[in-house]
């Protein structure tokens, strides 16, 4: 697995330690959090019927477009003539430049390829049903109009444009919601933001450049808080999600409560558990994996690349199949999850076109199986994503999760869905059912041809025709009550 976002560590011994460690909620780790904070937030408050409906439409979308996006995208992994490894938007820590060099950048970002309108369409396309995009990433570098901050896309480039407003207006013409990436506690370019470990980026700041020195309660209340003040006031009804990231123990309970108390003044908009504070926000964060069942009784969300970077890498080629793309999506769906999948646009506003030509292939399987995702809840029965192993372990001991990919499941009120992906023949066999089933069709069948079903001592069996109507997933549904 390759990602380089830091999991949100509870301890600043934890960050020295282990400066190759990869960054986010990555696989096998938890955030910490707490339930005793100082200012309470919503999750605090509301009732279990409020908390529902306040999740309602997150849950019935299932599948939304992250958007890397900003300066990162001119050097686009290479500087100074060297390939920086790592991921696209982290190359100002990575390769270690200063602050004037990168703040350089800006003169030279005139995206004038950007097209709002082509991108929501892309993600309608695509089945997307939300967008979350990058407010200001790591770098400080804010890609909307920031009255609070002259570092942004509007006052420092010769773009002069906002395409946060752009976007928004798009979304709200094509039906489609949007939400806002915004890095509370990384800032590389303001003083007093807070960095993670690279190389010699030692501590206590890890800082790099004295120009990053300041202190970061300071950088909070003249930068980060306002900003997200912009970002809820001038866009309407949007955004519906604010995104965080990358916590670090500068963001103290105290300091986190104070954008809390900004938060509950909108009731109905939804944040994820990296803000940091101890804070457990709305949704569980996995990053580049998908947890091997889920998290049950939580909301979450896996955000994952196409290819191995989220902000653009010119020579970054390596895209997932249409295939792995989609049958992620189906899998996060059987496990009650949300996939989050990512674009980066290059420095004029285009979207590469592997990542257009996988979204477009993945939206024209939801165009016919849709009904298997939108609105669904997960799987009745478990076994079919896989199971531990009795001998193979993990890097920490535990027992490993060896998935199975022939089928998954997710469920309706009166349906069942099976999602096939490997075709068992001449039938479909479960061995139990948790519901009386009364009724078999293959949801690409547009006729809805009953299909014959034998009832077994336990279970039953699907006749199904000899081959797949779909080469990725062909979906059984079983009319249940």
């Amino acid at each position: 697995m390759k990602t380089y976002r830091y999991a949100a560590a509870v301890v600043a011994l934890l960050l020295a330690s282990h400066p190759l460690r990869s960054l986010a909620q990555v696989e096998g780790e938890h955030i910490a959090v707490n339930g005793s904070h100082t200012v309470a937030a919503i999750q605090d408050t509301e009732t279990a019927a409020q908390h529902d409906a306040r999740m309602g439409w997150w849950r019935e979308a299932r599948f939304g477009m992250f958007i890397h996006w900003g300066l990162y995208s001119i050097p686009a992994g290479t500087w100074n003539g060297k390939q920086i490894p790592s991921i696209g938007e982290w190359i100002m820590n990575r390769a270690t430049i200063p602050v004037s060099d990168y703040k350089a950048l800006a003169p030279q970002f005139n995206p004038t390829a950007f097209s709002a309108h082509d991108i929501v369409a892309l993600a309608k396309s695509a089945g997307m049903k939300y967008i979350v995009i990058t407010a200001k990433h790591h770098d400080g570098f804010a890609m909307f109009d920031s009255k609070a901050d002259p570092f942004n896309i509007v006052a420092a480039t010769p773009f002069h444009r906002d395409p946060i407003r752009e976007l928004a207006e798009e979304c709200r013409k094509q039906g489609v919601k949007l939400g806002f990436y915004y890095s509370q506690d990384q800032d590389w370019t303001a003083p007093g933001g807070a960095a993670y470990k690279t190389g010699d980026h030692n501590l206590p700041t890890h800082h790099w450049d004295p120009a990053q020195d300041g202190d970061f309660a300071a950088y909070l209340h003249s930068k980060a808080i306002p900003q997200l003040k912009e970002l809820l006031t001038n866009y309407g009804d949007f955004p519906v999600v604010i995104w965080f990231d990358t916590p670090t123990p500068d963001m103290t309970p105290a300091l986190a409560g104070e954008i809390v108390a900004l938060l509950n003044q909108y009731p109905k908009l939804i944040w994820n558990n990296r803000l940091g504070g101890g804070y457990k926000g709305d949704t569980e964060t996995p990053e580049q994996y998908i947890p091997a069942q889920g998290y049950p009784g939580r909301d979450w969300e896996a955000c994952m690349t196409m290819n191995d970077t989220w902000g653009y890498k010119s020579y970054d080629t390596n895209f997932k199949s249409t295939e792995t793309l989609l049958r992620n999506l189906i899998d996060i769906a059987s496990k009650g999850g949300n996939y989050l999948l990512n674009i980066g646009p290059d420095s004029k506003g285009n979207v590469p076109p592997a990542e257009i030509e996988r979204l477009r292939q993945v939206g024209k399987w939801l165009a016919v199986n849709g009904e298997a995702i939108y609105d669904t809840h997960s799987t009745l029965f478990g076994s079919e994503a896989g199971s531990f192993s009795t001998t193979e372990k993990t890097e920490d001991g535990k027992p490993k999760f060896i998935p199975a990919w022939n089928w998954r499941s997710t469920t309706a009120a009166d349906k069942i869905y099976i999602e096939l992906f490997t075709w068992p023949g001449a039938s479909f066999h479960l061995d139990t059912l948790p519901r009386s089933v009364h009724g078999a069709y293959l949801l690409a069948d547009k006729s809805k041809k009953p299909l014959k079903i034998t009832k077994t001592a336990t279970g039953i069996d699907v006749a199904l025709p000899s081959h797949a109507l779909d080469p990725i997933a062909t979906v059984l549904v079983l009319n249940t009550r």
